[in-house]
Protein backbone atom coordinates (compact mmCIF):
# COMPACT_ATOMS: atom_id res chain seq x y z
CA UNK A 1 0.00 0.00 0.00
CA UNK A 2 1.71 3.38 -1.17
CA UNK A 3 1.98 5.84 2.22
CA UNK A 4 0.17 8.96 2.44
CA UNK A 5 1.91 11.59 0.16
CA UNK A 6 3.31 9.33 -2.42
CA UNK A 7 3.32 10.76 -5.25
CA UNK A 8 1.63 7.54 -7.99
CA UNK A 9 2.79 7.91 -11.42
CA UNK A 10 0.29 8.47 -13.94
CA UNK A 11 1.12 5.51 -16.97
CA UNK A 12 2.10 7.11 -20.22
CA UNK A 13 -0.41 7.46 -22.94
CA UNK A 14 0.34 7.08 -26.72
CA UNK A 15 1.43 10.52 -28.33
CA UNK A 16 -0.65 10.80 -30.94
CA UNK A 17 -0.60 13.05 -33.80
CA UNK A 18 -2.60 14.83 -37.29
CA UNK A 19 0.56 13.55 -38.93
CA UNK A 20 -0.54 9.86 -38.58
CA UNK A 21 -2.52 8.20 -41.21
CA UNK A 22 -6.24 7.61 -40.99
CA UNK A 23 -6.84 4.88 -38.48
CA UNK A 24 -9.47 1.92 -38.87
CA UNK A 25 -12.01 1.07 -35.93
CA UNK A 26 -10.45 -2.47 -36.04
CA UNK A 27 -6.92 -0.87 -35.63
CA UNK A 28 -7.87 1.71 -33.25
CA UNK A 29 -9.41 -0.83 -30.91
CA UNK A 30 -6.04 -3.10 -31.18
CA UNK A 31 -3.95 -0.48 -30.29
CA UNK A 32 -6.03 0.52 -27.06
CA UNK A 33 -6.14 -3.33 -26.48
CA UNK A 34 -2.58 -3.29 -26.53
CA UNK A 35 -1.80 -0.61 -24.18
CA UNK A 36 -4.25 -1.64 -21.47
CA UNK A 37 -2.53 -5.28 -21.20
CA UNK A 38 0.64 -3.32 -20.67
CA UNK A 39 -0.76 -1.68 -17.81
CA UNK A 40 -2.49 -3.79 -16.01
CA UNK A 41 -2.76 -4.61 -12.47
CA UNK A 42 -4.27 -7.12 -11.07
CA UNK A 43 -4.04 -6.53 -7.70
CA UNK A 44 -5.75 -3.18 -8.37
CA UNK A 45 -8.40 -5.39 -10.35
CA UNK A 46 -8.80 -8.17 -7.30
CA UNK A 47 -9.68 -4.73 -5.20
CA UNK A 48 -12.24 -3.43 -7.87
CA UNK A 49 -14.58 -7.08 -7.49
CA UNK A 50 -15.51 -6.27 -4.18
CA UNK A 51 -17.67 -3.92 -5.18
CA UNK A 52 -19.71 -6.50 -7.08
CA UNK A 53 -22.04 -8.95 -6.42
CA UNK A 54 -20.51 -12.34 -6.13
CA UNK A 55 -22.95 -13.25 -9.30
CA UNK A 56 -21.86 -10.47 -11.50
CA UNK A 57 -19.22 -11.38 -14.23
CA UNK A 58 -16.49 -8.55 -14.05
CA UNK A 59 -13.10 -8.90 -15.89
CA UNK A 60 -10.39 -5.87 -15.60
CA UNK A 61 -7.17 -5.22 -16.71
CA UNK A 62 -7.31 -3.36 -13.14
CA UNK A 63 -6.21 0.72 -14.85
CA UNK A 64 -7.33 3.00 -13.00
CA UNK A 65 -10.76 5.36 -14.25
CA UNK A 66 -8.52 8.22 -15.15
CA UNK A 67 -5.75 6.78 -16.79
CA UNK A 68 -9.08 4.69 -18.97
CA UNK A 69 -10.05 8.52 -19.49
CA UNK A 70 -7.04 10.10 -20.54
CA UNK A 71 -6.28 6.84 -23.04
CA UNK A 72 -9.89 7.38 -24.39
CA UNK A 73 -9.14 11.22 -24.99
CA UNK A 74 -5.99 10.48 -26.53
CA UNK A 75 -7.60 8.16 -28.97
CA UNK A 76 -10.19 10.40 -29.70
CA UNK A 77 -7.92 13.44 -30.42
CA UNK A 78 -5.89 10.83 -33.01
CA UNK A 79 -9.36 10.27 -35.33
CA UNK A 80 -10.63 13.80 -34.44
CA UNK A 81 -11.76 15.37 -38.31
CA UNK A 82 -10.93 11.98 -39.87
CA UNK A 83 -13.93 9.89 -38.58
CA UNK A 84 -17.66 10.56 -38.33
CA UNK A 85 -20.34 8.83 -35.82
CA UNK A 86 -20.60 5.54 -37.86
CA UNK A 87 -17.00 5.00 -37.37
CA UNK A 88 -16.97 5.75 -33.77
CA UNK A 89 -20.31 3.69 -33.40
CA UNK A 90 -18.15 0.35 -35.21
CA UNK A 91 -15.42 1.47 -33.04
CA UNK A 92 -18.07 0.98 -29.93
CA UNK A 93 -19.32 -2.27 -31.12
CA UNK A 94 -15.74 -3.86 -31.41
CA UNK A 95 -15.05 -2.54 -27.80
CA UNK A 96 -18.36 -3.27 -26.60
CA UNK A 97 -17.71 -6.92 -27.47
CA UNK A 98 -14.28 -7.44 -25.39
CA UNK A 99 -14.98 -8.65 -21.89
CA UNK A 100 -12.80 -6.24 -19.79
CA UNK A 101 -14.81 -4.05 -18.44
CA UNK A 102 -11.93 -0.45 -19.15
CA UNK A 103 -12.14 -1.65 -23.57
CA UNK A 104 -16.00 -1.17 -23.53
CA UNK A 105 -15.51 2.02 -21.60
CA UNK A 106 -13.11 3.11 -23.60
CA UNK A 107 -15.20 2.56 -26.80
CA UNK A 108 -17.94 4.31 -25.05
CA UNK A 109 -16.24 7.33 -23.72
CA UNK A 110 -14.77 8.10 -27.58
CA UNK A 111 -18.38 7.55 -29.44
CA UNK A 112 -20.09 9.94 -26.67
CA UNK A 113 -17.74 12.61 -28.09
CA UNK A 114 -19.66 11.90 -31.18
CA UNK A 115 -22.99 12.94 -29.56
CA UNK A 116 -24.19 15.96 -32.11
CA UNK A 117 -24.58 13.52 -34.69
CA UNK A 118 -26.00 10.42 -32.47
CA UNK A 119 -28.37 8.44 -35.18
CA UNK A 120 -31.92 8.45 -34.16
CA UNK A 121 -31.97 4.56 -34.24
CA UNK A 122 -28.51 4.24 -31.83
CA UNK A 123 -30.75 2.76 -29.08
CA UNK A 124 -31.18 -0.11 -31.26
CA UNK A 125 -27.96 -0.54 -31.59
CA UNK A 126 -27.34 -0.49 -27.82
CA UNK A 127 -30.01 -2.39 -27.15
CA UNK A 128 -28.56 -5.24 -29.65
CA UNK A 129 -25.19 -4.84 -26.79
CA UNK A 130 -27.28 -6.00 -24.01
CA UNK A 131 -29.12 -8.44 -25.31
CA UNK A 132 -26.29 -10.32 -26.69
CA UNK A 133 -24.69 -10.42 -23.14
CA UNK A 134 -21.89 -7.78 -23.33
CA UNK A 135 -23.10 -5.62 -20.98
CA UNK A 136 -23.75 -7.73 -17.91
CA UNK A 137 -23.06 -5.75 -14.70
CA UNK A 138 -24.30 -2.76 -12.85
CA UNK A 139 -21.08 -0.85 -14.00
CA UNK A 140 -21.49 -1.64 -17.54
CA UNK A 141 -24.75 -0.06 -17.65
CA UNK A 142 -24.36 2.91 -15.60
CA UNK A 143 -21.18 3.61 -18.09
CA UNK A 144 -23.23 2.84 -20.99
CA UNK A 145 -25.94 5.00 -20.30
CA UNK A 146 -23.84 8.02 -18.87
CA UNK A 147 -21.23 8.24 -21.56
CA UNK A 148 -24.23 7.09 -24.17
CA UNK A 149 -27.92 6.99 -24.01
CA UNK A 150 -27.86 10.17 -21.67
CA UNK A 151 -26.47 12.04 -24.19
CA UNK A 152 -28.74 10.69 -26.59
CA UNK A 153 -31.78 11.47 -24.56
CA UNK A 154 -30.53 15.08 -24.89
CA UNK A 155 -30.42 14.86 -28.71
CA UNK A 156 -33.64 13.10 -28.77
CA UNK A 157 -35.57 14.44 -26.00
CA UNK A 158 -39.27 13.99 -27.85
CA UNK A 159 -37.84 10.14 -28.42
CA UNK A 160 -37.39 9.59 -24.10
CA UNK A 161 -39.91 6.71 -24.60
CA UNK A 162 -37.22 4.87 -26.27
CA UNK A 163 -35.32 4.50 -23.65
CA UNK A 164 -37.91 4.14 -20.63
CA UNK A 165 -40.21 1.89 -22.76
CA UNK A 166 -37.30 -1.16 -21.69
CA UNK A 167 -38.58 -1.89 -18.28
CA UNK A 168 -40.92 -3.85 -19.40
CA UNK A 169 -37.60 -6.19 -20.54
CA UNK A 170 -37.16 -9.72 -19.09
CA UNK A 171 -33.70 -8.42 -19.06
CA UNK A 172 -32.64 -6.62 -15.81
CA UNK A 173 -29.90 -4.97 -17.62
CA UNK A 174 -31.84 -3.27 -20.21
CA UNK A 175 -34.74 -2.34 -17.46
CA UNK A 176 -31.74 -0.95 -15.59
CA UNK A 177 -30.89 0.65 -18.61
CA UNK A 178 -34.32 2.16 -18.95
CA UNK A 179 -33.53 4.28 -15.38
CA UNK A 180 -30.03 5.42 -15.71
CA UNK A 181 -30.28 7.65 -18.60
CA UNK A 182 -32.47 10.13 -16.89
CA UNK A 183 -30.19 10.65 -13.84
CA UNK A 184 -28.84 13.52 -15.64
CA UNK A 185 -32.20 14.81 -17.30
CA UNK A 186 -33.64 14.59 -13.92
CA UNK A 187 -31.48 16.44 -11.99
CA UNK A 188 -31.13 19.22 -14.07
CA UNK A 189 -35.65 19.25 -14.03
CA UNK A 190 -35.74 17.47 -17.29
CA UNK A 191 -38.12 14.33 -17.66
CA UNK A 192 -39.62 14.44 -14.40
CA UNK A 193 -42.83 12.79 -15.25
CA UNK A 194 -40.96 10.65 -17.38
CA UNK A 195 -39.10 10.00 -14.43
CA UNK A 196 -41.51 9.23 -11.64
CA UNK A 197 -43.61 7.35 -14.36
CA UNK A 198 -40.56 4.80 -14.99
CA UNK A 199 -40.03 4.06 -11.47
CA UNK A 200 -43.86 3.48 -10.80
CA UNK A 201 -43.48 0.99 -13.68
CA UNK A 202 -40.60 -0.84 -11.96
CA UNK A 203 -41.90 -0.88 -8.35
CA UNK A 204 -42.44 -4.71 -8.30
CA UNK A 205 -39.07 -5.64 -9.57
CA UNK A 206 -37.60 -8.33 -7.97
CA UNK A 207 -33.55 -7.22 -7.98
CA UNK A 208 -32.56 -5.42 -5.31
CA UNK A 209 -30.01 -3.29 -8.57
CA UNK A 210 -33.24 -1.98 -9.72
CA UNK A 211 -34.81 -1.16 -6.46
CA UNK A 212 -30.94 1.19 -6.35
CA UNK A 213 -31.19 2.31 -9.48
CA UNK A 214 -35.02 4.21 -8.88
CA UNK A 215 -33.82 5.47 -5.75
CA UNK A 216 -30.63 7.36 -7.29
CA UNK A 217 -33.30 8.54 -10.03
CA UNK A 218 -35.82 9.84 -7.33
CA UNK A 219 -32.93 11.52 -5.35
CA UNK A 220 -31.85 13.15 -8.75
CA UNK A 221 -35.43 14.31 -9.22
CA UNK A 222 -35.36 15.67 -5.89
CA UNK A 223 -32.53 18.37 -6.11
CA UNK A 224 -34.74 20.11 -9.19
CA UNK A 225 -37.79 19.70 -7.02
CA UNK A 226 -37.71 18.52 -3.86
CA UNK A 227 -41.68 19.24 -2.88
CA UNK A 228 -42.51 16.98 -5.70
CA UNK A 229 -40.36 14.15 -4.28
CA UNK A 230 -41.95 14.66 -1.16
CA UNK A 231 -45.43 14.86 -2.66
CA UNK A 232 -44.55 11.40 -4.58
CA UNK A 233 -43.30 9.69 -1.74
CA UNK A 234 -46.41 10.49 0.13
CA UNK A 235 -48.88 8.65 -2.33
CA UNK A 236 -46.77 6.15 -3.36
CA UNK A 237 -44.14 5.03 -1.14
CA UNK A 238 -45.79 2.32 0.81
CA UNK A 239 -45.88 0.41 -2.60
CA UNK A 240 -42.24 1.22 -2.84
CA UNK A 241 -39.31 -0.92 -1.91
CA UNK A 242 -37.34 0.30 1.23
CA UNK A 243 -33.92 -0.07 -0.60
CA UNK A 244 -35.94 2.75 -2.95
CA UNK A 245 -37.26 4.65 -0.33
CA UNK A 246 -33.92 4.75 1.67
CA UNK A 247 -31.96 6.12 -1.37
CA UNK A 248 -34.78 8.81 -2.25
CA UNK A 249 -34.53 10.56 0.65
CA UNK A 250 -31.23 10.71 1.23
CA UNK A 251 -31.10 14.81 0.93
CA UNK A 252 -33.69 15.44 3.09
CA UNK A 253 -33.13 16.90 6.65
CA UNK A 254 -32.45 14.30 8.79
CA UNK A 255 -35.37 14.20 11.21
CA UNK A 256 -38.12 14.63 8.15
CA UNK A 257 -35.73 11.20 6.24
CA UNK A 258 -36.46 9.57 9.81
CA UNK A 259 -40.45 10.55 9.39
CA UNK A 260 -40.44 9.88 5.39
CA UNK A 261 -39.30 6.39 6.81
CA UNK A 262 -42.40 5.95 9.08
CA UNK A 263 -44.85 7.82 6.71
CA UNK A 264 -44.03 5.65 3.81
CA UNK A 265 -44.13 2.47 6.19
CA UNK A 266 -46.77 -0.65 3.99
Amino acid sequence: MRGIGTQVTIPAVPTLTSSRPVVTPTALHAEAVAWLRAHTDRRYAEGARAYFKKWEPVHLYGVRTPDVRRLAASLARRVKGTWTVREAIAFANRCTQDREMETKAIGWILLGRYARDFPPALPTTVRRWILAGHCVNWAHIDALSGEVLARWVERYPDRVATITGWHSSRNPWLRRASIVPLVRAARGGRHLDEAYATVLALRDDAEDLMHKACGWLLREAGKADMPRLERFLLRYGPGLPRTTIRYAIERFPPVRRRGLLAETRP
